[in-house]
């Protein structure tokens, strides 16, 4: 409904503003997960990672083994894994190469990137508030996509790693600014559906990596098979930087009159740790705290799927085909639905009954999508990539929600500063925790589980398992915040629905949606 809204009421020169910040986000994700569908064959031209037993011609599948007895990936040694032959032709049909996981590729994913993507994005978040924020924009999209690009030329894992670091501080100034820029071309009213168009990106770009990463690997442009899908990753963002440059208008910031930060003026430093103390002084509440480990939690099991979803698929056999079919629209269809449906359930179902409400809709998600999220592991193709459907529609309810809650926990003055704090705070937990799929995994092939079974017993933990995690860390949440609540609004650090918002706030965040107290956090103050 806000999405028709934005098209009839809003001109056509701010719709395509809204398209060129979407096309930004799209291809943030898209180089972003990237290196999670093309880490096998990568990691075997790099050489980084584990080794295991797979097939030795990729056009011969282990069904096709089976009726000589033998199972590529359930071999669990070298010896074993080379020694075993086709009777009568006495062919080599397995070999012993690096399968694209282990601590390095986690530390690819995790901290590599994620660490200095969430300190630089603290700092560019400020700069937002102070220097042209369409310009830089368009030098960070330009940055990242020439790292992507960069990328498909490595020879060693040290330079990947290089090259995904520098990848983390680009990708680092697309929401900041993207959503300072929505703020002030959108009025009130429609910040919240700006903001829900604009994090389709995150489903749409996410998708994408899985039909460039298959695909165009098995095309193998060149004889350079996974390479090109970096070329071509990189290649469109440097156009749309050029492009967001010389045809995206700087606006004019919009401010409330009560804004203390009205006038771009650089304060004391003493002003500026007053404000941080005043930032970080409602996260010493109980609630905050169980908040935001809930949320890191569930986060944690969102960044274990998507870093090794890929990895999991190949690991039962099945093809890049096969994956790039399912997972090219599954996440952008499912996610999609899922943040919609959690926008809507906020705002029309619980609205009037303040946090409370919201928190339940929070448990109720998480418990719900568990089972799903579990079938994808448990259920043989196509039945575990269907599951995967439910899984993402229940359970990225949890995005805009959870956000809509920190928002009515802290004072109106600070919303924009505790949405950072509290997006800091979950992607540095969150984004670091698929470090723990290589030891889980060893844990259980130290067991005698193959490698198939010993990943998919890790993600069991991981996936699935931090959804219920979550879930009922929010329940506890749910049962101190009544009295956090209450001592709240006595010392003013807390406005609920039935006290309106002031006007003003900062963008919502990753996943954010059409909540009405989301809205009013998209401002230009982040």
């Amino acid at each position: 409904m806000g999405i028709i809204l934005i098209i009839k009421t809003v001109s056509f020169y701010k719709l395509y503003v809204l398209l060129a910040l979407l096309l930004a986000y799209l291809l943030n994700q898209l180089d972003r997960y990237t290196l999670a569908i093309v880490t096998v064959p990568m990691s075997q031209e790099l050489h980084y990672g584990e080794k295991a037993c797979m097939v030795y011609n990729k056009t011969v599948t282990d069904a096709e083994l089976k009726p000589f007895n033998i199972t590529c990936k359930d071999f669990k040694n070298i010896t074993s894994c080379v020694d075993a032959t086709i009777p009568g032709n006495d062919s080599q049909p397995c070999k012993w190469d690096y399968d694209g996981g282990g601590i390095e590729y986690q530390i690819l994913a995790g901290p590599v990137f994620i660490v200095i993507y969430t300190f630089v994005g603290i700092f560019l978040g400020f700069a937002a508030d102070v220097y042209n924020r369409k310009n830089l924009l368009a030098i960070c999209v330009i940055f990242w996509s020439v790292m992507t690009l960069l990328t498909g030329f490595v020879k060693e894992y040290w330079q990947l790693a290089l090259l995904r670091f520098a990848l983390g501080i680009g990708e680092a100034g697309c929401t900041p600014f993207a959503a300072s820029l929505i703020a002030d071309y959108f009025p009130e009213e429609l910040r919240g559906s700006a903001m829900g168009v604009y994090n389709w990106g995150i489903y749409t770009g996410y998708s994408m990596s899985y039909a460039l990463g298959n695909f165009i690997t098995e095309a193998n442009i060149n004889g350079q098979g996974w390479r090109w899908v970096f070329f071509i990753s990189g290649m469109p963002g440097i156009l749309a930087g050029i492009v967001i440059f010389f045809t995206v208008k700087e606006p004019e910031r919009l401010r409330s009159p009560s804004d203390p930060q009205a006038v771009n003026t650089i304060t004391p430093c003493e002003s500026q740790l007053g404000k941080v103390a005043r930032v970080l002084k409602p996260f010493l509440s109980p609630s905050l705290v169980l908040l935001c480990l809930a949320g890191s939690i569930r986060n944690a099991g969102g960044y274990v799927w998507a870093y090794n979803t890929q990895l999991y698929f190949e690991a039962i056999g099945q093809q890049k085909d096969e994956i790039g079919k399912y997972m090219s629209w599954i996440p952008l269809v499912g996610g999609s639905a899922g943040v919609l449906l959690g926008g809507f359930i906020s705002d029309r179902l619980v609205k009037g009954r303040g946090p409370y409400a919201r928190v339940f809709v929070l448990i109720a998600s998480q418990l719900l999508a568990a089972p799903f999220a579990a079938g994808a592991l448990f259920l043989d193709p196509p039945w575990a990539y269907i599951s995967l459907i439910p899984a993402n529609i229940i359970g990225e309810m949890w995005v805009g929600v959870t956000l809509t809650v920190v928002i009515e926990l802290v004072p109106s003055s600070i919303r924009t500063a505790a949405v950072a704090v509290y997006l800091f705070i979950i992607t540095n937990i969150g984004g670091n925790v698929p470090l723990l799929v290589p030891p889980i995994q060893h844990a259980f092939q130290n067991g005698g589980a193959t490698l198939a079974d010993a990943l998919r017993g890790a993600l069991y933990f991981l996936y699935p398992g931090l959804y219920v995690m979550g879930s009922v860390l929010f329940l506890v949440t749910l049962v101190v915040l009544r009295r956090d609540i209450k001592k709240a609004k006595e010392s003013d650090y807390v406005q609920l629905l039935s006290d309106p918002p002031a006007d003003e706030g900062g963008h919502a965040g990753y996943g954010s949606n059409h909540s009405s107290d989301l809205e009013d956090s998209t401002t230009s103050k982040i």
